[in-house]
């Protein structure tokens, strides 16, 4: 294969790892995955030069447990934190002691680590904080009830608060992405010298539909026809976890999206600058699928890609989301892989690649091999599986071809459908009727996999 060029057989440094997650992103929000009312040309540049994941899927199907997974390298049913629980006055159920994260593995193996964005999983000086996490640096928002504002009162900077004058929820001063974004560039010109791992879980394009009127914003003014949508604006009275009125949803939701990828297009010019590109990994994905919030319209911009389902639903349209992998030497520019992997992969995947030692309780495995073209190299996983514990109790498993979804689980009488992805991707017809073995036999990976949680209990 052409990817080799004879440095397969060459020891490789330990490359840089950036990992870009976007919120609430769909599937097909993107240039490379079919989007054609949105520009994305930065993304869709990774996408040239790296490799796309067709069937790639998120831990689960809303923020914090989805993180979860990602971090921890365990599905749903082991992930520690199952679901949005909200600790009050700020933040979310923390991460206990006994989770270890890939962040944590990779500091051991002497990476500088970063994280810059949306945090969601433990509140400063809880067990659940960045920095206990393996984060050596973290600027953002730790709490994701109060990332629903792009004009949020304060943000984190490690255990620092740095209160953002001039908005208080009354007025709109300060743009919280372009001030994580800048400590995120700066972030990879201070550890230029070392191995770093920045992680960029941006809040963008999360609903609320707002931000500043610039030059992504003034493309997309005025070309669609709009409804606007009436929200809790800034002012006396706002709330933290509102979401604020908007005249032009479809247009203000475009740019954020094009403001996203701007942002992922001065991510790669700084690598460029610093000289570091060759040797650094950069990933793209998203936690969930589309969410129809706050006036957002998934079915007008096909943000899903014809897949059933949205954010808080375990269909394709709630899990499936883009993943592209970019790193120079190692992976084909302008490939393409129907690997089935999730989030729960990229803990053995980014440890592999680091060169550490691989921990024994993730329920991923590295696809290192199909990213450098060894697709007879590559495991492949017997079944996925995930769990929600919203809405009366969902579970899914895909096992190759095959789809189960099972629905009001915590009802004491559930309802299992089966969807054959390879004829019927939009999972339009149920067949559970017609093959109950198959049925059977993924409903057994479903309760195989979940283990009850006393802070998050299931089965009720």
């Amino acid at each position: 294969m052409c990817w080799i060029l004879g440095l397969a057989q060459s020891p490789v440094s330990k490359p840089n790892i950036v990992f870009i997650l976007a919120d609430d992103l769909g599937y097909g929000d993107l240039g490379c995955y079919g989007q054609e009312k949105i520009k994305t040309p930065n993304i869709d540049r990774l996408a040239k030069e790296g490799m796309q994941f067709m069937q790639f899927y998120a831990g689960t199907t809303v923020c914090a447990p989805s993180r979860s997974s990602l971090l921890t390298g365990q599905h749903t049913g082991h992930t520690f934190i199952r679901g949005n629980k909200e600790i009050e006055p700020e933040g979310q159920y923390p991460l206990a002691d006994s989770v270890q994260t890939f962040a944590q593995l990779l500091q051991q193996g002497g990476y500088r680590t970063g994280a810059f964005g949306k945090w969601g999983l433990g509140m400063v000086g809880t067990s659940g904080a960045p920095d206990k996490k393996g984060f050596d640096r973290f600027y953002g928002y730790n709490c994701q009830r109060q990332s629903h504002r792009y004009y949020p009162t304060h943000l984190w900077d490690n255990d620092r608060k740095v209160v953002l004058e001039g908005n208080g929820l009354v007025h709109k001063t300060t743009y919280a992405p372009k001030l994580i974004q800048q400590r995120a560039l700066a972030f990879m010109e201070e550890n230029r010298k070392t191995p770093f791992f920045l992680f960029m879980p941006t809040v963008l394009p999360h609903a609320e539909l707002q931000g500043p009127d610039d030059e992504y914003y003034r493309w997309y003014r005025g070309r669609f026809e709009e409804r606007p949508h009436n929200g809790q604006d800034y002012g006396v009275g706002a709330s933290t976890g509102g979401y604020a009125s908007v005249d032009d949803p479809r247009a203000t939701f475009a740019a954020m999206v094009s403001r996203l990828d701007a942002y992922v297009g001065e991510v790669l010019d700084k690598l460029d600058e610093l000289g570091l590109a060759e040797n650094t990994m950069v990933i793209f994905s998203s936690d969930n699928g589309p969410h129809k919030e706050g006036g957002a319209d998934p079915d007008f911009f096909n943000s899903g890609s014809g897949f059933r389902g949205y954010k808080r639903d375990l269909y394709e349209g709630g899990i499936r989301v883009p993943f592209i992998v970019r790193w120079p030497g190692q992976v084909t520019s302008g490939s393409r892989t129907d690997f089935q992997g999730a989030f729960w992969d990229i803990m053995p995947t980014l440890v592999a690649i680091a060169g550490l030692k691989q921990p024994n309780y993730t329920d991923g495995l590295s696809f290192l091999p199909a990213l450098r073209g060894r697709n007879g190299e590559q495991s492949q996983h017997p079944y996925l599986y995930w769990e929600f514990h919203e809405g009366g109790g969902k579970q899914a498993v895909r096992s190759g071809k095959w789809k189960a979804v099972r629905l009001a689980v915590q009802s004491g009488q559930p309802i299992t459908e089966l969807y054959d992805l390879e004829s019927d991707p939009k999972e339009s017809v149920d067949v559970a009727a017609k093959y109950p073995a198959i049925v059977s036999r993924l409903e057994a990976y479903m309760d195989r996999s979940h283990q009850e949680s006393a802070v998050f209990p299931f089965q009720r």
